[in-house]
């Protein structure tokens, strides 16, 4: 299995394909991320590669694995990324 990309080698990869420098590629990298974090709260959407959303989720029962005794789980709000159906399909294939 292949290795992800790290952060400098996607900035490299963004700087080159823009001809900038490779410190102005990480720069938009951060600007990129700094933008997601800023605006998940109304959704924040990449294009073409998916959205970040907000979910609330609701109180529910759950159990203790070890000894079986239910548990309360509280309600809480939870960070979920939705993968845009264009990425799937260039990295599925279409069926």
């Amino acid at each position: 299995m292949a290795k992800p990309l790290s952060k400098s080698q996607l900035a490299s990869e963004i700087a080159e394909k823009c001809g900038l420098s490779k410190k102005a590629g990480a720069e938009i990298l951060d600007h990129l991320a700094a933008l997601a974090y800023k605006h998940a709260k109304n959704t924040f959407t990449l294009p073409g590669i998916g959205k970040l959303v907000l979910v609330n989720r609701k109180a529910r029962l759950g159990r203790n694995p070890a000894t079986g005794k239910p548990i309360q789980i509280p309600a809480r709000k939870v960070l979920k990324f939705r993968v845009a159906k264009a990425a799937k399909d260039a990295i599925l294939g279409t069926k």
